[in-house]
């Protein structure tokens, strides 16, 4: 059965891009520079303000208010491609810190950070399948994967604040 969403190739290649450009980052070669450290605490800022209106935007849903849930999803949308953009020119300029804790607080920071890698990467897809599916107006559809990507979306803004947390003193 032929896919007649007009936005599949796109969501495919930005799906696939985003997570190998990110990937690559980590192998290019860094000079050291301060001139980009402001950048992890307005990564921070921008993924709990993200975190944020991802609520409002759930809530303003729940009671109807499409208006304002599609303004609210509009701007969680612009403020993830800001957190990309400023992600990417860090970590295209600047050596990766070292997480200096030890024990268990080393294993949870660890476990926070592996997840919240893995599941950026899982809800770009999401994301944009999702406000595909809004554009098409095809809201059954678009409530379906809503469901999932949400919760993940969530917990990406959220471990994104607490990644920074927990590695600011390192930097």
């Amino acid at each position: 059965m032929k896919s007649n969403n007009p936005y599949k190739s796109l969501i495919i290649f930005l799906s696939v891009v985003i997570p190998i450009a990110v990937a690559v980052l980590y192998f290019l070669p860094k000079t050291e520079t301060t001139v980009f450290s402001f950048l992890p605490l307005l990564n921070a800022c921008i993924n709990g303000t993200t975190f944020f209106v991802l609520i409002a935007a759930f809530l303003a849903i729940k009671n109807k208010n499409i208006i304002l849930h599609k303004s609210l999803m509009w701007t969680a949308l612009s403020l993830s491609t800001l957190f990309l953009l400023s992600y990417v020119l860090y970590h295209a300029t600047t050596p990766s810190t070292s997480y200096g804790g030890e024990g268990l607080i080393k294993n949870i920071y660890f476990f926070i950070l592996l997840t919240h890698i893995l599941l950026s990467a899982v809800v770009v897809p999401l994301v944009l399948i999702a406000l595909s599916r809004a554009l098409a107006e095809k809201f059954d559809k678009h409530k379906k994967i809503a469901k999932f990507t949400l919760p993940i979306w969530l917990y990406v803004t959220l471990t994104g604040v607490l990644v920074y947390i927990m590695i600011s003193p390192y930097y």
